[in-house]
This record gives C-alpha cells, sequence and structure tokens, in this order.
C-alpha cells in the first residue's frame, strides 16, 4: 500500500524546519571555497555578490578574509535564504550581509531596490547548480538515492512553476526526447522517452524520486554506466539531471547571470564562476572568451565561428569584443585531498578573470 503523501506546502515546512536543524550541525561543505576568495581578492570596503548562498560557506569565508566588506547574498532557495538571514542577523556579520531572495534573473529589480547602481560592484561569485542541502533532502525531489517527491523546482515552489512530475505528465514525446538530450547530453534519449511516455500512457503516475528512477532503470535493464568521470553512475542519473534543468530554467539563468555580471561588476572587477557539468562550463567559458552573439553564448567553439563576412564595424566590433582577462591558464580542479574530504567536488571547475572594459 502506498503511503499517504503530505501536501506539498506541509513538505515544503517540514523540510525547512529539519534543514535549519542539520545545516548547524552538519554545515554543506563549499567547494573550492580559499581557492575561490583569494581570486575574489576582497578589499577594505568592498562590495560582493555572492549570487548562490546556499549554506553560506563561501559567503562566511569572504567576511571572515576581510571583515569591512560587504556581501549581498542571493539565492532562490527560501531555506538558504532564511540561512542567509539567520546569518546576518548574528552580531558577527551584522550590517556586512544583505540577503536577496530571488533568481539570477530577478537581480535588476533587486538592484534598482537597495540603490546600487551598475558598474559597482567590486566581485561577483557564482556556485551553479543544486546544493547539498537540497539534494540530501528526500522532499525536495532531486535526489536518485532519497526517495520522495517529484518535484526538483530550486526555489520550493516559492514563485509556483511546475515540478518534474508535472513535466512528465503532460510533455509530448518529441520535446522530452529534446530535454535530455540537450540538458542531460543523455545518448538513450529516445529510448527513456519512449519508456516513460508508454508508462503515462498505461495509466502509472510517476510522482516520485524511486518511480522515475526505476522506471529508467528497467528501460535501461539495469545496465552499468559510468560518467565523463569513468565512476559508476545510475542510469537516471542524466534524466534526473535534464529534468532539472528544464524545470528550473538553468542554463538561461547562467546565460543571464553572466550578462549581469558584465554590468554589474566595475572595471578591475573579478567574477569567479565554480561549475559542475560541462553545460553549464561552457556557457561560462564562452563568456568569458567574448564567444557571445545577441548576449547569449555561442552554440559554436570559438575556433569555428567567423565573422569576417560583416561588412559594418560597429557590428564586428561587438561580435569580437571580449570584456574579460581570464587570471589563470588552465581550468582549476579540487586537488585529492579536497576530493577525499568531499567528494561532491570532484566535478568542479573553478574559473576567475577580471572585467577590462
Amino acid at each position: 500500500m502506498m503511503k499517504r503523501l503530505l501536501h506539498p506546502t506541509r513538505l515544503r515546512l517540514d523540510c525547512m524546519r529539519r534543514c535549519s536543524v542539520e545545516v548547524k550541525t552538519a554545515p554543506h561543505v563549499p567547494v573550492l571555497c580559499d581557492t575561490a576568495i583569494e581570486y575574489l581578492q576582497p578589499v577594505p570596503g568592498g562590495t560582493y555578490f555572492d549570487m548562490t548562498f546556499g549554506a553560506g560557506g563561501h559567503t562566511r569565508r569572504l567576511l571572515e578574509k576581510c571583515p569591512e566588506a560587504k556581501v549581498y547574498a542571493l539565492d532562490r532557495d527560501p531555506l538558504a535564504h532564511q540561512l542567509a538571514r539567520d546569518m546576518s542577523e548574528s552580531e558577527e556579520f551584522k550590517g556586512r550581509l544583505i540577503p536577496l531572495l530571488g533568481k539570477f534573473s530577478d537581480l535588476p529589480k533587486l538592484f534598482k531596490e537597495h540603490g546600487l547602481a551598475k558598474n559597482s560592484v567590486d566581485g561577483m561569485l557564482f556556485d551553479f547548480g543544486c546544493s547539498s542541502m537540497q539534494f540530501d533532502e528526500a522532499v525536495r525531489g532531486f535526489s536518485i538515492s532519497r526517495d520522495g517527491p517529484l518535484d526538483m523546482r530550486m526555489d520550493g515552489g516559492h514563485s509556483g512553476g511546475v515540478t518534474a512530475a508535472d513535466v512528465l505528465a503532460n510533455v509530448e514525446e518529441g520535446d522530452l526526447v529534446k530535454i535530455l538530450r540537450m540538458y542531460g547530453e543523455e545518448k538513450a534519449a529516445k529510448k527513456i522517452a519512449r519508456g516513460l511516455i508508454d508508462a503515462r500512457n498505461a495509466l502509472f503516475k510517476i510522482e516520485t524520486t524511486k518511480q522515475l528512477a526505476d522506471i529508467i532503470d528497467n528501460i535501461m535493464d539495469g545496465g552499468s554506466r559510468k560518467d565523463k568521470l569513468r565512476r559508476h553512475a545510475h542510469s537516471a542519473t542524466k534524466t534526473f539531471q535534464a529534468i532539472r534543468i528544464f524545470v528550473n530554467n538553468e542554463l538561461n539563468e547562467i546565460n543571464y547571470g553572466m550578462v549581469l555580471a558584465n554590468e554589474i561588476l566595475r572595471v578591475d572587477g573579478r567574477l569567479v564562476t565554480i561549475t559542475f557539468h560541462s553545460l553549464e562550463d561552457t556557457i561560462v567559458k564562452r563568456h568569458i572568451n567574448g564567444n557571445v552573439l545577441a548576449g547569449t553564448a555561442n552554440a559554436l567553439p570559438l575556433k569555428y565561428s567567423s565573422y569576417y563576412a560583416i561588412d559594418e564595424p560597429d557590428m564586428l566590433e561587438s561580435l569580437t569584443k571580449k570584456n574579460w582577462k581570464q587570471l589563470h591558464r588552465h581550468v582549476i580542479v579540487p586537488d585529492a585531498e579536497e576530493v577525499a574530504r568531499n567528494t561532491r567536488s570532484r566535478s568542479a571547475k573553478l574559473r576567475a578573470a577580471v572585467k577590462t572594459n
């Protein structure tokens, strides 16, 4: 007999109560924390944006390193926002930490509300993807290994939006194939999409993470898989990633975040990004390298793009203009010691750049 599911609102409230206790005793471990703060180079009186506050590890380290700095802490997750509020009210950080609730695309509105000017911020930090808090709480619906409602909304439904279960209940097969291919880089996209639609047509409601994981495992005959780092992976990993990215509009938000960084940072301001898969890293890399078309990361690598057929000098300059100077030759990854301490850091890549104009 299936257990009666709690109403989503009650689930979120229960999750927040439990998380607020757990985070205090077993905090999320920030990835590449010291390296990120080192590249930000916080200065006394400087203004910084932590665009993905999470449990606040990077913000805490920044404010400890430079007590005279001020940090605006943005997160779309109400739980993370509450943690930021609690931290901002502590004696240690009072007046130096300003919590902001919203997505990257909400920042222009929040910027105005706080009376901030463009080209005035000294540094911005992005730590993309889901936080450990979100993966570890079954009721959030992100985890393959923890059974819970198939939600996957990073804001926990704060701004409405569709859940992962809503997507699977309504999506057309062709669109599902595209989602799995584009956002999950899933080679078996057609096979998995066909199997999920068959399950739906058999009047089987896919409402929990375990149901989705088990169905995909059956579709793929329980075959063993390895990820790009040659680690063993569940056959549903890429599907979970794809649906999560779609539900949260993650790649568009990342692209917009990079556009905002160019508008908000002052000249010589610093940008630090931490990505966890190639889709995120490609967007960041192409913005830093100036491979951007109409405000969007070019779909083609720079070496395959040519602008020699463009006659208008102003348009050519805008297409080839580079606003960033990368601060390191090769992408930075965690060392073996950090990976041993925090296995979730294994796929992390850090990029740092300074705004040049």
